[in-house]
């Protein structure tokens, strides 16, 4: 592997693209999208929060999915407006650092790398269980539907499932492009037909459980208390995560100031466009009931797409509802590669962390080091989580909010900041560079607040560890392990915590509109 050698100092006008090593101008428009929407695997979060957000909100699903995607756009414009700025693959970390210096810039990083790890370990883990749920309904033999419940085989299958997701983005996903326009293409083909023939059949009135389309549905004042509505909203957010992924390509992207944050625009409106439809689609079919195919079912909450597979879809179609779960989980854990390991080398290119991870291979030009590193600490975490204790898992899936909202909030508020002598320039510049930045950061930082709050409660997660929640302490201690981790670092190589290799005049990139 070559290696990106020492970055140019602030006085020194880097290059384009290429100064870390990447392929650059490989990435077009359709392709930005396509890595957003996958990276967040729609398919699977709908399956896997449907019921949960019903039975926290009831009929108000609609509306929580509708109000957990402010926050995000509001954060989406802080991305745009920095990109369009600073257009570096570091997105949250070096954006951080820029706006508030090396150590809040590096805990930024930080919150982006260990969520990705979370979530890249959970989606091998449902990408395992789908895979054998569709294989038994194909062949029709239980036996092979029960085996992801098998504990080695169920292991065995998730750390292959990495290895080849690790391999596909060390090869770099111009190589793999249609590969993920097929998944996503399938995806979103397979939501609109669970939709529209789920929509028909609730028409038609002769279901026990379906209800009629209400407008109030669509209306987050109408939640019955406020803390059903953080639970709710705590929930969607985790939906929309992930949209940034096509950022973290930047240095890869065709017209690189510009076309990540039209990416990150439109996938952010597929994304809302198809939750919404799906959610009054499945409420009008099954209601919100706590029995049979209700959505509030507590038996089929977590997997609500199996339980409505065949009531919607019929035999044998509903084999494509299962299959589109397997190819949610599957395109998402190749791109989610993409923004920890990209975050990984511009932290080493800046000298945050060790210059192995600024490897880049010669031929893929992609972050090979930062990538096998992300899959061997991805497949560790599984399956050593999953040999403690199945509620330790459960429990760091519910802690990933924490970090999500952490690290989203902290980048919004470092665009308030960075462009706070532009903000009386013009009201574009007041509103998508101040107001709306700095709204979407106060929402999430609520949430997160919200949320540790709710975790020191012994009853929120799998139990209690020193007499606080299980999920409190895994949040709180995987921030301090962070801290403990950048104080370590900054004595050992202080040059990037001195603000030596990046601060605020550090030139952007040179790239072409």
């Amino acid at each position: 592997m070559g290696t990106t050698g020492d970055l140019p100092g602030p006085g020194s006008a880097p290059g384009a693209a290429g100064d870390k090593g990447l392929r650059g101008n490989s990435v077009g428009l359709l392709s930005s999208v396509v890595l957003g929407v996958s990276t967040v695997a729609p398919v699977y979060c709908l399956t896997a929060t449907l019921g949960p957000t019903v039975t926290a909100v009831g009929v108000q699903m609609p509306a929580v999915f509708l109000a957990g995607f402010l926050p995000m756009l509001l954060v989406a414009f802080a991305y745009k407006e920095l990109n369009k700025a600073f257009p570096d693959c570091g997105t949250s970390f070096t954006w951080t650092v820029k706006a508030f210096g090396p150590r809040i810039g590096w805990m930024a990083g930080w919150g982006l790398t260990v969520a990705t790890i979370i979530v890249l370990s959970n989606l091998a883990g449902v990408a395992t269980d789908f895979l054998y749920l569709m294989l038994g309904e194909t062949t029709g033999s239980d036996a092979v539907a029960r085996l992801g419940d098998n504990t080695a085989v169920h292991l065995l299958t998730v750390v292959v499932l990495i290895a080849g997701a690790t391999a596909m983005s060390y090869r770099g996903m111009t190589a793999t492009k249609w590969f993920q326009y097929s998944l996503v293409g399938l995806q979103l083909a397979v939501l609109l037909l669970f939709a529209g023939i789920a929509i028909v059949k609730a028409a038609a009135g002769d279901l026990p459980h379906s209800v009629g389309f209400s407008p109030s549905w669509l209306n987050p004042l109408e939640v019955g208390s406020f803390s059903a509505f953080t639970a709710g909203l705590s929930l969607s957010i985790f939906m929309y995560w992930g949209w940034d992924t096509c950022l973290t390509m930047n240095e890869e992207t065709l017209g690189s100031a510009k076309t990540p944050g039209r990416a990150a625009m439109i996938s952010m409106v597929t994304l809302v466009t198809s939750y919404l439809l799906v959610a009054v689609a499945a409420q009008m079919f099954a209601g919100v009931g706590s029995t049979g195919t209700g959505l509030g079912n507590p038996e089929t909450a977590d997997n609500v797409f199996a339980a409505l597979a065949r009531p919607v879809l019929g035999t044998p179609w509903s084999i494509l509802l299962f299959l589109a779960v397997v190819a949610s989980a599957a395109a998402s854990l190749q791109t989610t590669f993409i923004p920890v390991a990209r975050t990984l080398l511009a932290m080493s290119a800046y000298k945050a962390v060790p210059p192995r991870f600024g490897s880049v291979h010669p031929k893929h030009r992609t972050p090979g080091y930062a990538t096998v590193a992300a899959g061997v600490a991805t497949a560790g975490f599984y399956v050593g989580m999953t040999l403690i204790s199945d509620h330790v898992v459960e429990d760091t899936i519910k802690a990933l909010g924490l970090m999500i909202c952490f690290y989203y909030a902290l980048t919004a508020f470092a665009c308030v900041w960075y462009f706070r002598r532009e903000l009386r320039r013009s009201l574009r510049d007041l509103v998508l560079k101040g107001l709306a930045p700095l709204l979407g950061g106060l929402l999430l930082a609520g949430v997160f607040l919200k949320t540790l709050t709710d975790a020191w409660d012994t009853g929120y997660g799998g139990g209690a560890v020193l007499g606080m929640g299980s999920v409190f302490v895994i949040g709180v201690g995987i921030l301090l392990l962070g801290a403990v981790l950048m104080v370590w670092y900054s004595v050992y190589r202080p040059e990037f915590f001195r603000g030596e290799t990046l601060r605020k005049d550090t030139p952007a990139l040179v790239v072409e509109d």
